[in-house]
């Protein structure tokens, strides 16, 4: 089951996909991200579906990223074995973490602004886990319960910004760098420890690998992240990336505008963003 943001003529609709056919969920109202943790809730949604008690429609042309409203995006660097070999890099002890702006989310097919103030523009397709409860101090095996869903995050970074700066923030936090969607998928839904990953530039395969090549999985992750601060509600965790980043491809080979680039997961779906000049 996934739940979808669309835009229609008459304003934004929520509605939830199951077995591949929309839904619309306009008799629930819309939820809040802790009813989509909730597995009551999640529970109601689809038995209205297996008795008919909600619409079936046509696929939305229009997704919007399936959060109304990020918290915070907390990142997790070098997570993935394969990642880190490209790097040269040791497979580090603990999570390295790093923040991007809740402002850089974008629609899952909306453009990826070129900022005209840097030149080497990334990409990164990541599994993002959105935090459904309040969660402090939870262990692993406890992790899933506070989850409200899956989703894909292309975490786009400006290299150039992020190297000059010697940290991540301003290059990871420009408007658009973090396209998000297209649906969420419930935390049953899929195995998150256990999905192919793949990102294309115009059409061409750059990054294909499966999250069993996390370093941290997703119940490690979040252990760690509720020991070192609350995780609210609406807190998106961008989980790392794969091998196969532009920056340290011989030679690199970076976003420029006129460039589509598609951010796929198994189980969730595919960003299609266009690259654009500011």
């Amino acid at each position: 089951m996934q739940f979808i943001r669309f835009a229609t003529s008459g304003g934004v609709r929520w509605g939830v996909i199951v077995d591949d056919q929309p839904y619309a969920l306009d008799r629930f109202g819309e939820p809040t991200i802790e009813d989509l943790a909730t597995p009551g809730y999640r529970r109601r949604v689809e038995r209205a579906v297996e008795i008919g008690a909600l619409p079936a429609i046509d696929e939305p042309t229009d997704y919007l990223a399936p959060i109304p409203s990020v918290e915070q995006i907390i990142c997790v660097g070098l997570n993935y074995y394969d990642h880190a070999e490209e790097q040269d890099e040791e497979i580090p002890e603990k999570p390295m973490l790093f923040a991007k702006s809740p402002s850089s989310v974008t629609d899952p097919t909306a453009p990826i602004v070129h900022p005209d103030d840097v030149e080497q523009v990334d990409y990164e397709v990541e599994l993002g886990i959105v935090i459904g409860r309040t969660a402090c101090e939870v262990s692993a095996d406890e992790a899933e319960e506070y989850v409200a869903g899956y989703t894909v995050i292309n975490d786009v970074s400006a290299r150039d910004a992020q190297f000059e700066d010697e940290q991540f923030f301003r290059g990871k936090s420009y408007d658009t760098f973090a396209p998000m969607g297209p649906a969420l998928t419930a935390p049953e839904a899929i195995d998150p420890n256990d999905v192919d990953v793949e990102l294309r530039l115009n059409g061409e395969v750059k990054q294909e690998s499966t999250t069993a090549e996390f370093i941290f999985d997703v119940g490690d992750t979040i252990e760690y992240l509720s020991h070192v601060t609350t995780l609210q509600p609406g807190t998106v965790i961008s989980t790392g990336t794969p091998g196969g980043v532009g920056i340290f491809r011989d030679p690199p080979e970076l976003l420029a505008p006129g460039d589509t680039v598609e951010a796929e997961i198994e189980g969730i779906g595919t960003l299609e963003n266009h690259v654009v000049e500011q």
